[in-house]
């Protein structure tokens, strides 16, 4: 049987929420109204992130990439591509957040990913202008549409979620094996939907051997 991989990244592949320090950095007064509401999902992630990000000038997007250059990833996510790699099961890189910061975080990584997805941003105005080929009426990248494209594109197969918080809880929901940490255990739980709690990607491997791949 088919598997696929749907991953975050900020939080998830990343020991931090690399995305979110991105918004207090570059627009903190918004950031500290806002992502408190997102979270506890009082406010839209795509009416929430639009405004912290479109309150950026864009002259500080160069500043914005350089910011998570160098941003450390989670322990075992080297050992985790290449585990998935031996098996020929392709890995989707999913970030609410912005698919150019995805890159810088990656490096060399983003070469060795089946498919990487966020949104785009607009420096031509004064301002960031956010751009998304995946908005919903919710979020401004619906990872479940992303999932579907995928899985049209793949010929289908069992989609894996691999998450962290808020962000990631559409996702989980769409996917019937889930691994999540942080935040999103929390919002699972309440939804009655199983999970594969982890630390790293260490732990995914033991239990993706143990009790999904087997």
């Amino acid at each position: 049987m088919t598997h696929i991989v749907f991953c975050d990244l900020d939080g998830t592949v990343t020991g931090e929420e690399s995305f979110v320090r991105v918004l207090k950095t570059f627009s903190p007064a918004l950031s500290g109204v806002l992502i408190p509401r997102m979270i506890s999902r009082t406010m839209s992630l795509r009416e929430g992130v639009r405004a912290i990000l479109e309150s950026i000038e864009s002259r500080h997007y160069p500043e914005m990439l350089a910011s998570v250059r160098n941003t450390p990833l989670r322990a075992g996510f080297r050992e985790f591509v290449d585990f998935l790699g031996e098996r020929g099961i392709p890995i989707v890189i999913v970030t609410a957040g912005v698919e150019a910061l995805a890159r810088t975080i990656l490096g060399g990584f983003a070469t060795r990913v089946y498919g990487l997805y966020g949104l785009d941003l607009d420096t031509g105005s004064a301002y960031l202008k956010v751009r998304s080929g995946w908005e919903s009426e919710t979020e401004l990248v619906s990872k479940p549409a992303v999932i579907r494209h995928v899985l049209e594109k793949t010929g289908g197969g069992v989609a894996i979620a691999i998450g962290d918080s808020v962000t990631d809880f559409e996702m989980a929901l769409a996917c019937p094996v889930v691994f999540a940490r942080d935040r999103l255990p929390g919002y699972l739980l309440e939804e009655g939907k199983s999970f594969f709690p982890f630390g790293d990607f260490f732990d995914v491997m033991r239990i993706l051997k143990k009790s999904v791949l087997a």
